[in-house]
């Protein structure tokens, strides 16, 4: 302690001389210029404590007395007034000393570490402090963590009820965000020095955490030195801890000279504080680090707690100024539980664990993670196989470079040409019975619109434009209805034939080719019909699917109107489903002038396609749907030609003979 004499008495640490220096310096200054304080000669005496309540009692009872005998109220040889103390020792024996001095009310002046008892006016009313009423700065300190990723770190304090009060306010803020508590341990404030408490010296030596938060007064501070200092004795020396304090913390030289093995960090702000409310209580927030000797560091400002827009602080730290100290490699040291996950990992919390202590997943099928949080890539970009960059999605249709698209090009190409063959076949062979006996013209229109069925497919390969989107289905729909009309019309016309032939029958006036022409206008016109309100109220339009296949961007059709796109299918259906109860039923009349039962076997057929072709469709996907529908045309037209118009080629061609008038008279005959 200090004690001026005449001015104002004071009371401060005379453990460290530094400490005093100063003070001296400006005694000396005031009382040599007599325009500061004419008349008035400044004194003092220095108290030193020894961290010892008794030899502070005996301070104080000699700064309040005034005779050469230790007896307060009396004033008796020294004439000297005590104006103030200056107090910069531990709030415990501080405390003591504001005890008696409040009986004289003398004020006292703190310089030493803030507490929370500081702010019980009822009970000190005559402590001063020389820093801004203010709550350590625990925000500053979780910045500076959060900034070098130090997320798994201990608390170490007093073994009083400040250090209590510091790891129960500061502890859940570090936890609010982000950050982790390996362990958390007290420094004894007895004297405990001949023998520490192994309880002590197990967290002291423990190897959980690279960064240790300290927060202590002088008395805990020295216990601390000395105890490392006694650690650094044996074989568990403490290498390669990074130690982070309050600014306010008393860091004497002693200590630093202990700590040649620690990069000890005295985190301040310099000229403002974070008070109760959480606001800083001055502008243009600088925070500075005091290093110990073992830094290139010094004194130097190397960052900035800004306070933004939103009512958050920043931190920003130029780190070009910091140089790490050679256990550390010069590279910045790490204190996390759970090294971070690599590119394209992502945090997963262990149950029962702190946050910090996670296990690494990967990122899921289209997700990347950079920095263990995994998010989704844009729609027109994939993950690549390390899930660490979104790379673009691959374009995929149903191409002629395709080998599906070759495949079903050449079979189209292939029955095109058969279709074609057949068609000049039966063009060539029109005057003969076989084909005279069918309905040629039917026969004809039946081979032209299943050519042009067939030269429709083309239109579902390539890359989707608008005018193919518009036309494959529409046209597929209306060319495909008058070929299935077709059928339909040969198979009533064998039936009214035959029927007719009846004495007294009225069917006779049906027969003609009014009635086939009827048949097929008609029912082709429904089909139009319903491609025509398609195209009006919803047309097909290209289209890009990027969810259906992982990693590509299927360019399709879409078909609009889901409604009409199966109602022209339906259609088609339905015809098919009548010509084949016609045929069906006509398949026991006369042979040699009946196709009913050729007919049958291609409806048969071609039911059978386009019943298995819906639920295909509607299970696949991309250019597979594509792909399933040509096969349904190529098979259903492929049945037909097999069924109907192979069997008579044969004839044609290879069995001219068989190909007379007189023939199939006889094979009616024989039928009947």
């Amino acid at each position: 302690m200090m004690k001026l004499y005449n001015t104002f008495c004071c009371s401060l640490r005379g453990q460290k001389f530094w400490h005093i220096l100063p003070f001296l310096f400006a005694i000396q200054e005031v009382n040599q210029d007599p325009r500061l304080l004419p008349n008035i000669t400044l004194g003092y005496s220095i108290y030193e404590t020894y961290f010892n309540l008794r030899m502070t009692y005996e301070a104080t009872i000699d700064l309040l007395s005034t005779g050469q005998q230790k007896v307060p109220n009396y004033s008796c040889g020294r004439q000297s007034n005590i104006l103030a103390v200056l107090d910069g020792t531990d709030f415990d024996i501080s405390s003591q000393i504001s005890t008696m001095l409040g009986f004289y009310k003398i004020p006292q002046v703190r310089y030493g570490l803030v507490t929370y008892v500081d702010n019980d006016k009822n009970q000190f009313p005559f402590i001063h402090r020389m820093v801004p009423k203010l709550e350590p700065p625990d925000l500053g300190i979780v910045k500076l963590l959060l900034h070098f990723g130090w997320t798994w770190i201990g608390l170490i304090a007093p073994d009083n009820n400040d250090g209590q009060w510091f790891i129960s306010t500061f502890a859940p803020i570090a936890v609010k965000n982000g950050i982790c508590i390996a362990f958390s341990g007290t420094i004894p404030t007895v004297d405990v020095l001949k023998s520490p408490p192994k309880r002590t010296l197990s967290f002291l030596t423990q190897r959980q955490s690279n960064v240790i938060v300290y927060y202590g007064d002088s008395q805990s501070s020295f216990i601390l030195a000395v105890l490392i200092q006694a650690i650094k004795k044996t074989k568990n020396r403490i290498v390669g801890k990074v130690w982070v304090t309050t600014a306010l913390q008393d860091l004497t030289m002693n200590l630093h000279s202990f700590l040649r093995n620690f990069h000890f960090y005295n985190t301040s702000l310099d000229g403002t504080y974070l008070d109760e409310n959480g606001d800083l209580a001055a502008n243009f927030d600088i925070v500075n680090w005091a290093a110990s000797p073992n830094l290139s560091l010094d004194r130097r400002r190397v960052g900035r707690l800004e306070r933004s827009a939103s009512e958050n602080f920043n931190l920003t730290i130029d780190q070009n100024i910091i140089v790490w100290p050679k256990w550390f490699n010069q590279t910045l040291p790490l204190s996390k539980c759970t090294p971070s996950c690599g590119p394209g990992y992502a945090k997963v919390i262990k149950e029962g664990e702190p946050v910090c202590c996670y296990g690494c997943t990967p990122c899921m099928e289209g997700t990347i993670s950079t920095q263990e949080d995994c998010h989704p890539c844009p729609d027109d970009h994939f993950s690549n196989k390390d899930r660490d960059q979104c790379v673009p999605k691959m374009t995929n249709f149903l191409s002629y470079e395709d080998t599906l698209g070759i495949i079903l090009a050449f079979l189209a190409l292939f029955l095109s040409v058969t279709t074609g063959l057949l068609l000049g076949i039966f063009i060539k062979y029109r005057q003969t019975p076989v084909v005279k006996a069918n309905n040629r013209d039917l026969t004809f229109t039946l081979l032209a619109s299943l050519l042009l069925s067939l030269l429709s497919s083309f239109l579902f390969l390539g890359r989707p434009q608008m005018a193919t989107c518009l036309l494959r289905q529409t046209a597929f729909s209306v060319i495909f209805s008058v070929a299935i009309s077709s059928l339909l019309a040969k198979t009533v016309t064998v039936v009214v034939a035959f029927t007719a032939t009846k004495p007294g029958n009225r069917m006779r006036k049906w027969l003609g080719k009014s009635l086939a022409k009827s048949i097929v206008i008609s029912c082709s016109i429904v089909q139009v019909v319903i491609c025509i309100i398609w195209l009006g109220i919803s047309p097909p339009f290209p289209d890009a699917d990027l969810h259906s296949q992982p990693g590509q961007i299927i360019l399709q059709c879409n078909e609009g109107s889901r409604v009409m796109f199966y109602s022209a299918l339906g259609y088609m259906g339905f015809l098919a489903v009548i010509c084949f109860t016609v045929a069906f039923l006509a398949r026991k009349l006369p042979g040699a002038f009946n196709e009913a039962k050729l007919i049958t076997f291609s409806m048969l057929v071609f039911c059978s396609v386009w019943v298995s072709f819906v639920p295909t469709y509607l299970s696949t996907k991309g250019k597979y749907m594509v792909a399933v529908q040509i096969f349904s045309i190529l098979s259903s037209i492929s049945g037909i030609l097999s069924c109907i118009f192979i069997p008579k080629c044969y004839i044609l061609i290879l069995r001219p003979r068989l190909n007379t008038k007189e023939h199939l008279m006889m094979k009616a005959k024989e039928s009947t």
